[in-house]
């Protein structure tokens, strides 16, 4: 790996950082075991008043972690503020749950007089967590609050270009008073994965990023006999159905779709247009899409950044000129961005036909798939027509009609008038080749505990 920060608004690199050695990973595997010797039998009171500290930590000192973010991947300064807010909110959410949400449950058995039954959660270990750039504080956040709140301990293998914002969770949770060995960041070479899951002192791995990454980390943990969360690649439908609020839901296409520079698993990134409306839908979301600024991030006026690297964007590049290939027609949107810079062109793809391979894949970035749809079953049908099932959106006047239409699109997550709410009291996660598990409120603190049945028998011996 090479663990760099390099601007993506100047291109500039600024500051590098070398791999962890071997030695210093089993250092951290001994120290992290050690720590959830004594951290998982510390009260939820004591836990909380971590977590309390590190939401109050990311509060006072916004403005620094919010820059780091900005200089790192390259977000909106705003977008990095709200982001470092969410984060803050989510310590604060099991700072305040934890407990309850492991609560142990009493099982109703068939006959009381055989006795009593109960499942309690226990902690296991540590958990082992592979995140990416796009969210750098979000994403960690939702792993480590709540595995930490549950008394898991967590080492953390973070994306190559974001290490400075790795390391500073790592100095947060310092700061927050958690014991040492509780979280720690890891330059982690790419075959330390597998010493790091191999080690019986691990109990499983959380993984964000790429199929292709996920495939390889999820094998990895499978043959180490271990448990493993993956929150993938998504390509989300975002319905418009006749009756909508068009105004308003224009306003949202355009924002959930160029939002972080339209690199977010849970964007809007296909547009299924009902045909009644779709000709004045296109209209006005083509004239949003040119009233988006782009410019320098930190930038309050800013309204589109860079993406997270040269590459990025080069990339997404060539796979549009790859999805031309398969017909796919590229009309350019929005205003000329700058030259200098990782900055990537909004453009709007067409004549994603069922013959058209393209129509099946991610763009992580400002490029709009865009469908018209026959009716609500043709939008459906369209909606559904992806290998991903992370998120998606329908938009309608009538909720109840909103909420049945998203029963029936095959996802994790489906929004009514709205792009995506991400949030700390919701859950997230999808299914298909968008990933298993889930990460937030008590599905998340849940996915690596033990559900230990504990069953007090009251029945005379047999013989």
């Amino acid at each position: 790996m090479a663990y760099a920060t390099t601007n993506p608004y100047t291109g500039e690199k600024l500051k590098t950082f070398p791999d962890a050695t071997d030695q210093e990973v089993q250092t951290a595997l001994t120290d992290a075991y050690d720590a959830f010797k004594a951290w998982r039998h510390t009260s939820f009171a004591k836990r909380a008043e971590v977590m309390k500290a590190a939401g109050a930590i990311l509060r006072r000192d916004i403005d620094k972690y919010a820059r780091l973010i900005t200089l790192e991947m390259g977000k909106t300064y705003a977008e990095s503020k709200a982001e470092t807010i969410l984060s803050a909110e989510i310590f604060e959410y099991y700072a305040e749950h934890a407990e309850r949400l492991l609560k142990a449950e009493k099982l109703p058995v068939a006959n009381p007089d055989e006795g009593e039954a109960m499942i309690i959660h226990q902690p296991q270990g540590i958990v082992f967590a592979i995140e990416p750039w796009n969210f750098p504080y979000y994403q960690v956040a939702r792993i480590i609050a709540p595995q930490l709140s549950a008394g898991n301990t967590v080492l953390l293998k973070h994306a190559s270009n974001v290490p400075q914002c790795a390391a500073a969770f790592d100095t947060l949770m310092q700061e927050a008073g958690l014991p040492k060995g509780g979280f720690r960041n890891l330059y982690a070479a790419r075959h330390h994965t597998e010493v790091i899951l191999s080690d019986s002192r691990v109990c499983g791995v959380a993984l964000t990023g790429s199929e292709g990454a996920g495939a390889i980390v999820a094998g990895i943990a499978a043959k180490a006999l271990k448990k493993s969360t993956m929150e993938l690649g998504g390509s989300d439908a975002f319905v418009v159905l006749e009756d909508a609020d068009l105004e308003k839901t224009v306003k949202w296409a355009v924002f959930g779709r160029h939002w972080n520079a339209g690199q977010v698993c849970v964007s809007a990134k296909r547009l299924i247009v009902a045909d009644a409306i779709y000709d004045r839908f296109v209209e006005l979301y083509k004239k949003g899409v040119a009233s988006l600024k782009a410019g320098d991030p930190m930038d309050p006026a800013t309204q589109l950044a860079p993406l997270s690297s040269q590459k990025a964007a080069d990339d997404l590049r060539a796979q549009v000129e790859e999805a031309k290939k398969h017909g796919a027609v590229v009309e350019v949107i929005g205003a000329p961005v700058p030259e200098k810079g990782a900055f990537f062109q909004p453009l709007l793809m067409t004549n994603l036909h069922e013959n058209n391979e393209a129509r099946h894949w991610e763009f992580f970035g400002p490029v709009t798939q865009l469908y018209r749809a026959k009716d609500e079953a043709d939008a459906i049908r369209i909606a559904n027509d992806s290998p991903y099932g992370l998120g998606g959106a329908v938009f309608t006047k009538d909720t109840k009609r909103g909420v049945k239409v998203a029963e029936q699109i095959y996802t994790g997550m489906v929004y009514v008038n709205h792009p995506t709410m991400v949030k700390a009291d919701l859950p997230f996660g999808g299914v298909a080749r968008s990933g298993y598990g889930r990460e937030l409120i008590g599905l998340g603190i849940k996915e690596f505990v033990n559900h230990k049945l504990i069953d007090v028998v009251n029945i005379d011996a047999p013989f």
